[in-house]
């Protein structure tokens, strides 16, 4: 029987966060056994601790953030993921700011730490997570499937449309061996075209060519060039699952299969998972086992809703020839939207902008992000038959010309929510370039009819 584990001894070490830019110094201490994964602010008054557990997350942008009210950590996934691959259950793990080092980027220096601490063995059995039939989660062009096994398997696939980077895919089979070797070492990655963007929301301060391999156009900028695998990427994508899912607050065994995940979608796919879990014991407990159709996946329930033109005008007020808008699909538990706007040549704006040479007015790019946010905010229930109102705009810029043919997709993130209003991240893409940007907020009022 597998025993529960912990770290021998004390280890520590400082650096700075990826994400926030912060200096931190964190020690890591034994902790009995099945007392879990914990994170204690020493920074902050009382060493308020937050447990590293899917009740606890905050926000999955760019990185995992967990805490509780104005408590957080930032980007704990590679070092939960350096838990997860050693094998360890319990462990306090003390931070002196809200974001622990990103070091290289990867898991690797996480794991030597803890190494060189030891890991100890507890008389406790550890308590595996498994399955009794299959579990599938899908949401906008992501899917990850959880299916019955003895192991904890990951098979994940990547696919950009970028000339450098376009599919990866690998498979593991996760033990403390494969992830040393296989996974730890899998650099974090972006694309040099994200990075302004980026900073611009407060992100990757402390990013660098010393913890972050940046992609370019058609090659990588980091001035070795090297990369430590051929399929580093996708191998990365694999180290974040596997941070992201221990936030399930014990080991999984299962056969996991993952089309293009990322942290928001990994959080999401944990929390149904443990929904469905739960629901299939009242369940086992009730009809005999013949009943269950083991063979049978089970589907995960919608986490977003999409709302097709006819549905965004009972949300909006907007109407020809000022709807901008085609389709949005809000996901309400990471409190971001998609829009859809499909360019036609046939817009009546290109009459005059330009007859010779059509390209869609940069106003109308940020008139369609600011719609996306409005169906996203405004399909909330108490939200019914209000108005949203723009009340300021900065940061805009225009990167690239969208023409007839182009469809718009609208990427809005909100940035801080109110009761009467809301301030927003907007990007534009088209083909998964960026064309447009810009941060705005806007207020709720009633409507005079």
């Amino acid at each position: 029987m597998d025993k529960q584990r912990t770290i021998a001894k004390e280890t520590e070490f400082e650096g700075v966060g990826l994400h926030t830019g912060n200096m931190t110094r964190v020690v890591f201490k034994p902790s009995p056994e099945n007392t879990g994964i914990n994170f204690i602010r020493t920074d902050l008054p009382g060493n308020p601790r937050v447990a590293a557990s899917y009740h606890q997350v905050l926000g999955a942008i760019r990185g995992t953030t967990i805490g509780e009210g104005e408590v957080r950590i930032h980007t704990v996934e590679h070092l939960l993921a350096a838990c997860s691959g050693l094998g360890i259950d319990n462990i306090e793990i003390y931070v002196s700011n809200n974001e622990p080092p990103v070091m290289d980027g990867s898991a690797k220096p996480f794991v030597e730490m803890l190494l060189k601490a030891g890991i100890k063995e507890l008389d406790a059995p550890k308590k595996y997570i498994t399955l009794t039939k299959p579990f599938i989660y899908e949401s906008d062009g992501v899917r990850i499937e959880a299916h019955p096994s003895d192991k904890f398997i990951v098979e994940c696939k990547v696919a950009y449309n970028h000339p450098f980077l376009s599919e990866q895919s690998a498979t593991v089979e996760v033990t403390q061996e494969s992830f040393i070797s296989d996974i730890a070492p899998a650099r974090t990655f972006c694309f040099d075209y994200e990075i302004e963007a980026l900073k611009k929301r407060g992100l990757a301060k402390g990013g660098n060519l010393s913890n972050a391999i940046v992609i370019g156009l058609n090659e990588i900028h980091n001035p070795d060039k090297k990369l430590r695998f051929k399929d580093e990427f996708v191998r990365h994508k694999i180290l974040d699952l596997i941070g992201d899912l221990y936030l399930l607050g014990s080991p999984l065994k299962a056969h996991i299969k993952a089309v293009k995940p990322g942290h928001a979608n990994n959080i999401n796919f944990a929390k149904l998972l443990v929904k469905f879990l739960e629901e299939n014991k009242k369940t086992e407990a009730t009809k005999p086992a013949e009943e269950l159709k083991m063979d049978q996946p089970v589907q995960a329930p919608a986490s977003e809703t999409t709302y097709d033109i006819n549905a965004v005008k009972k949300l909006i007020p907007h109407r020809y020839p000022f709807l901008m808008i085609d389709k949005v699909t809000v996901y309400p538990e990471t409190k971001t939207a998609r829009g859809i706007k499909c360019v036609s040549g046939n817009e009546n704006f290109f009459q005059g902008h330009f007859p010779n040479q059509p390209i869609m007015p940069g106003v109308l790019i940020v008139e369609a992000m600011a719609q996306t946010a409005c169906v996203l905010f405004l399909s909330k229930p108490e939200y019914k038959d209000k108005l949203a109102l723009f009340m300021a705009i900065d940061g805009v810029k225009f990167r690239k010309q969208v023409v007839p043919g182009d469809v718009l997709e609208l990427r809005i993130e909100v940035i801080r929510a109110r009761e009467r209003g809301c301030k927003v991240r907007g990007e534009a893409y088209v083909n998964n370039t960026l064309v447009t940007e810009a941060e705005f907020m806007f207020a709720v009022a009633d409507k005079t009819n």
